[in-house]
């Protein structure tokens, strides 16, 4: 089971979906549950089936005391690099709260501040405390939504397969067909599936 609070005050959980593609945006997602809150089947996204998250994702928007969702765009992500752009789209989701937290759980070991309220880096967080899990799942399944989405206009690379992620159908199609305006222009390949930043 995994735990539900660090410090006992509100809590906020964040995390992300889509660091590694090479096409799409970044989501990311802050969620605050009741301090009471137990749920056996909740878990780090990556670990989960698609239809678990799905249905954890309508269980978790209907208990949690708030949530928000955010994301920044490939271009967003070409100006500010990766990881600025993933702090910045969980500043957006921790702006769009209701009820203010007071202290941040964040999955990984990186974080930028928000609004002066502290926060914790909690290396593979999302599968250790309750709201990371939660905003790791809504985080996904969102964007998964979206790559699905957009799938629609450019469906040669296989976004409903892989969501942006590098595959070999979705690097082979951009020696093919060249990158869309959705790709992230400062991501390049090596090597078929190698993904590196300048």
């Amino acid at each position: 089971m995994l735990q539900s609070s660090l410090t006992g005050l509100i809590e906020a959980g964040c995390d992300e979906a889509g660091r590694g593609c090479l096409a799409g945006p970044v989501f990311a997602a802050a969620v605050i549950l009741p301090k009471e809150y137990r749920n056996k089947y909740l878990n780090d996204s990556k670990k989960l089936n698609e239809k678990d998250r799905v249905r954890l994702r309508f269980e978790i928007e209907t208990s949690a005391v708030d949530f928000a969702v955010a994301s920044c765009s490939p271009q967003e992500i070409d100006e500010l690099n990766i990881l600025r752009a993933s702090f910045e789209a969980m500043h957006r989701a921790l702006n769009q709260l209701k009820v203010q937290p007071e202290f941040i759980l964040v999955d990984g070991n990186r974080f930028s501040s928000w609004r002066e309220i502290k926060h914790q880096c909690i290396i593979k967080g999302d599968g250790k405390f309750l709201s990371i899990a939660a905003a790791s799942i809504l985080a996904k399944t969102y964007r998964d939504d979206y790559m699905l989405k957009v799938h629609q206009e450019h469906p040669q690379y296989g976004w409903n397969k892989n969501k942006g992620y590098p595959t070999a159908i979705h690097t082979d199609a951009i020696a093919r067909y060249g990158l869309t305006p959705l790709h992230r222009k400062t991501f390049h390949i090596k090597r078929q599936t190698r993904l590196e930043f300048l």
